[in-house]
């Protein structure tokens, strides 16, 4: 049965996978932090999901995070990752003119029930596709392309990857969010 992790997950639960995150919900299979993965041996897992989570991650930080999760996933392996898309987030403020409509996107806020308390996060980074593509490549993966959220295993259960301007305009709107996999 193939191994699927789910990184970051926060309150959504998507069936037949484990869920990782350090909040508190009933669904979460491992209470702790996404960057570090102690409980999986190396080339064991055969998807990983990330789902507006390396944004929380510095440059630095999101380079030792893709390289734990390249650690722990197969040859062949894919790691999925949606964050929010800087170009587009460009393109709403060029057409709009409201710093509102991509303030949440671009700066993110989150306050997250860990074990020692209510601790508030913040995005630390944003991506393009080229940077985005290009750190995946540093760490060694290799095939990194861009993938449609309505492809996916996950399509059914609304997340980030599906966050459109307007909101909830999937058919009209314009996808904020930079949705890309990697093979390993």
């Amino acid at each position: 049965m193939p191994l699927h992790l789910h990184l970051g997950c926060g309150k959504r639960y998507i069936p037949g996978f484990i869920h990782i995150d350090l909040d508190d919900f009933p669904h979460i299979d491992h209470r702790s932090r996404i960057d570090r993965l102690p409980m999986f041996a190396d080339e064991t897992v055969d998807l990983i999901y990330c789902c507006h989570g390396p944004e929380y991650f510095d440059r630095g930080q999101a380079h030792e995070a893709l390289c734990e999760w390249r650690r722990v996933l197969k040859k062949g392996g894919i790691l999925r990752l949606a964050v929010p898309d800087f170009s587009a987030l460009v393109s709403v403020y060029a057409t709009t003119g409201n710093l509102n409509d991509i303030l949440g996107p671009l700066y993110g806020r989150m306050v997250i029930h860990a074990e020692q308390g209510d601790t508030v996060i913040y995005h630390r980074t944003t991506y393009d596709y080229q940077s985005l593509e290009e750190l995946c490549l540093a760490v060694g993966f290799r095939t990194v392309r861009r993938y449609d959220w309505r492809q996916t295993i996950h399509k059914d259960y609304d997340d980030y990857s599906q966050a459109y301007i307007p909101h909830m305009d999937k058919e009209g709107g314009l996808l904020i969010s930079l949705n890309v996999e990697a093979e390993k």
